[in-house]
């Protein structure tokens, strides 16, 4: 590289290194920048007048001096600019409009009615353009659109490499969203966001080696190691839904039989707690939630009956545990993560389930980590996989790496 792409290198990683150091640490004056980071007063005087020009940092005020002139305190301005998250899983498609903090200020959910290949890809665009239109999003202040998916995705060529669940091959999603809605588009498998989310928003951002897991229509992980997100040959690192659990068990649509995800679902648990009403007359509290219409089942009922020792829905919650800790228990032998983060509705708010598994998996372990393990659910909150979406674009454009 010539010394001007040299230069040019640096003065944007000290431009993001800046940028980031005033998101998190602001009002914070350029001195203390300057300290911080170990870098010139003029580095920092550049850089920060760059950022105000832009409007993406602000002069807020004056601190305490210890003689001579007070400092002028700078402050991240997160609502200069916009950016458009949209999740994709396997039954909806969630859509917000969110500020640079992925603070969301509009949001719309479609149901997909098991839609798949072309049919959802349609689907996704003409939602992603009736909510532009509805919402009256302006597009002249928006930094893009990212886009949050399960499956394999080739997050450089912006493909959707492999999705058996929603019929998707070879799909360059990226290039057909930018040729219709005409703005920056960024592509990313869904939990591989949520990590990165967790670095960039969450309470987790100390921990360098994580294992992120995330329970919904199938099974999800993604993989931080030495604070970067581990991806695989191909992007195909963190499919833990397709550990075969049960040789020989539960045909999945990958093709193999016994997929832990067959197990350890939010579909396969509704469909079990139906039969056992149906079929073998169960008594459970679930059917004080819903009288009769059994479409009003949610995992926020499945938590709430666990919480109240319902005895079907524990029975249900134990098996998960087993099939789950075994899955677990071989991801840590092999990756050894500081970390192990879980999300999902049948995650929120059920301690039952988090603190059991963990005790589950410390059975399995070698002796040598078993006391080591940590568990925790993901400190992101309810819209977790909005802030995965909107931490693709922030990473890669407010947090410059190397």
């Amino acid at each position: 590289m010539s010394r001007t792409g040299n230069l040019k290198l640096i003065q944007e990683l000290n431009r993001s290194l800046i940028l980031d150091t005033i998101r998190k640490k602001g009002p914070i004056s350029r001195s203390d920048i300057a300290k911080k980071l170990t870098i010139s007063p003029t580095t920092v005087t550049t850089a920060v007048s760059e950022l105000i020009e832009g409007k993406i940092v602000y002069e807020d005020g004056v601190g305490n001096s210890n003689g001579g002139r007070k400092p002028v305190l700078l402050r991240f301005n997160p609502d200069t600019h916009s950016i458009i998250g949209v999740s994709i899983t396997n039954s909806k498609i969630k859509i917000a409009e969110m500020n640079l903090e992925g603070k969301v200020k509009k949001k719309s959910v479609e149901i997909t009615n098991n839609e798949q290949g072309e049919d959802i890809i349609k689907l996704v665009i003409e939602t992603l353009k009736t909510f532009i239109k509805n919402e009256k999003v302006n597009l002249d202040y928006c930094e893009g659109v990212s886009i949050i998916t399960p499956g394999i995705v080739n997050s450089e060529e912006g493909c959707i490499s492999y999705n058996s669940h929603l019929g998707l091959y070879n799909i360059p999603l990226k290039k057909m969203v930018e040729s219709t809605i005409g703005l920056p588009t960024f592509l990313e498998n869904d939990v591989n966001a949520f990590v990165s989310a967790e670095s960039y928003f969450g309470s987790y951002n100390h921990y360098n080696s994580i294992l992120f897991l995330t329970i919904g229509d199938g099974i999800g992980s993604g993989i931080m190691i030495n604070d970067s997100i581990y991806k695989g040959y191909k992007g195909s690192a963190g499919e833990i839904g397709h550990t075969t659990v049960v040789p020989g068990g539960i045909k999945c649509k990958c093709g193999n039989s016994g997929c832990v995800e067959n197990y350890v679902n939010w579909p396969s648990i509704h469909s079990r707690i139906v039969s056992a009403i149906i079929t073998k007359g169960r008594d459970t509290l679930i059917k004080n939630y819903i009288g009769n219409d059994f479409t009003k089942i949610t995992p926020d009922m499945f938590v709430l009956a666990i919480r109240e020792n319902d005895e079907l829905c524990k029975e249900i919650m134990d098996d998960m545990v087993n099939y789950l800790s075994i899955t677990i228990v071989n991801a840590i032998h092999t990756l050894s993560p500081e970390l192990i983060i879980l999300s999902g509705a049948i995650i929120h708010g059920n301690q039952v389930f988090i603190d059991q598994l963990q005790e589950e998996v410390k059975k399995r372990l070698l002796p040598i980590i078993r006391e080591d393990v940590n568990f925790q659910s993901t400190s992101l909150g309810p819209d977790f996989d909005l802030l995965g979406a909107a931490s693709v674009i922030l990473q890669g454009r407010f947090r410059f790496q190397l």
